[in-house]
């Protein structure tokens, strides 16, 4: 599984740390980071995170 996230959409609303900290977060200059293979075991939490995205940045694919 791959987490991508278009930064030109991202506006850094949080959501998807808010859905899953252990898959995004932000660093100390407040740029996103996230998780880009995570294990497929965490598909239903990324997945989570792509729907709270109010951007719709995030795309979860193979």
């Amino acid at each position: 599984m791959k987490i991508c996230v278009d930064l030109e959409k991202c506006q850094s609303h949080g959501q998807c740390a808010i859905a899953a900290p252990e898959l995004f977060s932000f660093d100390a200059e407040g740029k996103l980071r996230w998780v880009k293979e995570p294990p497929v075991e965490q598909q239903a939490t990324a997945e989570a995170a792509a729907d709270a995205c109010p951007e719709q940045a995030i795309t979860i694919g193979t």
